[in-house]
């Protein structure tokens, strides 16, 4: 059990650099991290990287508006749009196989990982 809770806080801590430091929101590195490192299935990673979401973004945004690269505008329409699609996301998401979710979320990857390339 202490090592799933030291993997964890690892996957935490990189997830976190790497969403402070490249400005997303950090599941894109979380994902894969409790599912292949720290043994959680897909469905309760899910919510996990949610979840955490929420407080990772909170320290990173008042760190960014602190040094004013925060347009709060466009950053209230973001999340009017990101509220509404995570919930949808949320009540949908047992509804798709396991398999469906983590091969859509390595598309989305590769094809995000070659559009910012070129």
């Amino acid at each position: 059990m202490r090592a799933k809770w030291i993997s964890a806080g690892f996957v935490g801590l990189f997830s976190g650099f790497i969403a402070g430091l490249l400005g997303i929101g950090g599941g894109v590195v979380k994902m894969p991290g409790l599912v292949f490192i720290v043994g959680l299935g897909q469905y309760v990673a899910a919510g996990v990287s949610t979840t955490t979401n929420v407080l990772s973004a909170a320290a990173a945004g008042l760190t960014f508006g602190a040094r004013g690269s925060v347009d709060l505008g466009t950053a209230a329409i973001v999340f009017v749009g990101a509220a509404i699609g995570a919930y949808l996301g949320a009540r949908h998401l047992e509804k798709v196989p396991e398999w469906f979710l983590a091969g859509t979320l390595s598309i989305v990857m590769v094809i995000a990982a070659v559009r910012m390339w070129f």
